[in-house]
């Protein structure tokens, strides 16, 4: 199976930049408000407006996974309920990292006590 997310620059995702987070399976994330889904065939295309990247998810489980990180206390909890097992999820990770790494997806900041 191949990875399922890549993205249009050489390697298939960036470096993380300054001011990204890396990747926490134990924290919560969401889609950026300024990434645009397109359903595709094969998955689907994300648009990022504010880089003008472009991201393929080339499996339509990343797709959902993507689009319902929101509803769940962290991304652990989302692999879970798409029933990602435990031999598959390495795989989902990355895909998981490489957008979080390119600000496709980023992280739900806690409300200020």
């Amino acid at each position: 199976m191949s990875a399922p997310v890549s993205a249009t620059h050489p390697g298939g995702r960036e470096a993380a930049g300054e001011g990204v987070p890396a990747f926490d399976i134990g924290a919560a994330w969401q889609l950026n408000p300024k990434v645009a889904v397109r359903p595709e065939p094969f998955g689907a295309l994300l648009y990022h407006f504010g880089t003008r990247k472009l991201s393929f998810l080339k499996n339509r489980t990343v797709v959902g996974i993507v689009q319902t990180l929101h509803e769940y206390p962290d991304a652990d909890s989302a692999l879970t309920a798409a029933g990602i097992d435990a031999q598959s999820r390495p795989l989902y990770v990355q895909a998981l990292t490489a957008l979080a790494d390119s600000g496709m997806i980023i992280r739900i900041q806690e409300p200020a006590q």
